[in-house]
C-alpha cells in the first residue's frame, strides 16, 4: 500500500516537472532556443503566489490566477529584450543570454527582497488523509495532481483548437513560411513564452504549497530537472514533456521509497545521460535527418 502513495506522491511531483517543461519544450518548439531562465520564471511565480496569500489575504485559486498573468508578461518581456534581438544570432549566442538572465533574475530577487527563505502557510490547502480502497492518500497531493491535469488540458485546447494555437504550430513547423501566409510570427513567439511563462508560475505556487520553503534560488534543480523531462519526452513535442515530467516524478519518488532519498537529485541526471546515449530524440521525438 505504501506504494501507491509513493506513486501518488510521484505524480504528483512529476506533474509539477511537466509545467516547467511544457515551457521549455514549447520554446525550443518554436524558436530552437534552451531558455535557461526559465527555472527562475517558476521561483518569481512562487513568491508571487506567496506574496498573494500571506500579505493580500487571497485564496489559492486567485493567488494561481495572479502569478500565472505576473509570469505570463514577465514571459515576454524576457523575451522582447532578451531574445527577440538575437533571433538570427548564433545559437551559443542565445544559450549565453539565457544563462545571463537567469542570473539577472535570481540575484536581482535577492537584492530586492534579500536571501532569506520563505514558507508557504500550511492551510492553503486541506491536508487530509483519503481513504481509497485501503490506501491512506493525501488530499493535497490530489488536488495538486488535479489542477495541473486541468491545466495541461487547457493548454492542449489552446494549441489545438484556437488561432494562436495554429499559428504556434504553423511557425514551429516553418517560421518563413508562416511569415509567408501572413502569420505574425513576432506576436506568436511573445505568446508562446507567455502561455511557457505562466505555466510555470502555476507551478511555482504549487510547488510552494507542496513543499511549503521557498528561496530565490529554489529554480534551479527543479528547472534543470523540469529540461531533463523535456528531453525526456522529446524536446519540442507538448504531449512528451507532459510524459516524462510524470515519468521522472514517479522514478525520483520510487528512488526515495527504496531508502536512496540521497540519490533522487542525481536520478534525474542519470536519465538524462542514459536518454542522450540510447534514444537521443527522446521518448516522443523525431529523428530529423539534416542534409548539408
Amino acid at each position: 500500500m505504501e506504494i501507491i502513495q509513493q506513486l501518488v506522491n510521484g505524480i504528483s511531483l512529476g506533474s509539477i516537472y511537466a509545467l516547467i517543461a511544457l515551457g521549455y519544450t514549447m520554446v525550443y518548439g518554436i524558436v530552437k532556443l534552451i531558455n535557461f531562465a526559465h527555472g527562475d520564471v517558476f521561483m518569481v511565480g512562487a513568491f508571487i503566489g506567496f506574496y498573494s496569500i500571506t500579505v493580500f489575504h487571497l485564496n489559492f485559486f486567485l493567488a494561481l490566477i495572479i502569478s500565472m498573468v505576473a509570469c505570463a508578461i514577465l514571459g515576454v518581456v524576457i523575451e522582447r529584450i532578451a531574445y527577440k534581438p538575437l533571433r538570427n544570432a548564433t545559437r551559443i549566442a542565445a544559450l549565453i543570454t539565457a544563462i545571463g538572465v537567469s542570473l539577472l533574475i535570481e540575484y536581482g530577487t535577492i537584492y530586492i527582497r534579500g536571501a532569506q527563505p520563505e514558507a508557504y502557510p500550511g492551510n492553503v490547502l486541506p491536508s487530509e488523509a483519503i481513504n481509497l480502497f485501503g490506501v491512506e492518500i493525501n488530499s493535497q497531493s490530489l488536488f495538486i495532481l488535479l489542477v495541473s491535469v486541468v491545466l495541461m488540458v487547457i493548454l492542449q485546447f489552446i494549441v489545438h483548437k484556437t488561432k494562436t494555437g495554429k499559428a504556434m504550430r504553423a511557425v514551429s513547423e516553418d517560421m518563413d513560411a508562416a511569415r509567408l501566409m501572413g502569420i505574425n510570427v513576432d506576436n506568436t513567439i511573445s505568446a508562446t513564452f507567455a502561455i511557457g511563462s505562466a505555466l510555470a508560475g502555476a507551478a511555482g505556487v504549487i510547488f510552494g504549497v507542496y513543499y511549503t520553503k521557498i528561496e530565490p534560488l529554489m529554480g534551479i534543480i527543479p528547472g534543470l530537472k523540469a529540461f531533463v523531462a523535456a528531453v525526456l519526452g522529446g524536446i519540442g513535442n507538448i504531449p512528451g514533456a507532459m510524459v516524462g515530467g510524470l515519468l521522472l516524478g514517479v522514478i525520483e519518488s520510487l528512488v526515495s521509497a527504496l531508502g536512496y532519498s540521497l540519490w533522487r537529485d542525481a536520478v534525474a541526471f542519470i536519465v538524462l545521460i542514459l536518454i542522450l546515449i540510447f534514444l537521443p530524440s527522446g521518448l516522443f521525438g523525431k529523428n530529423i535527418r539534416e542534409k548539408v
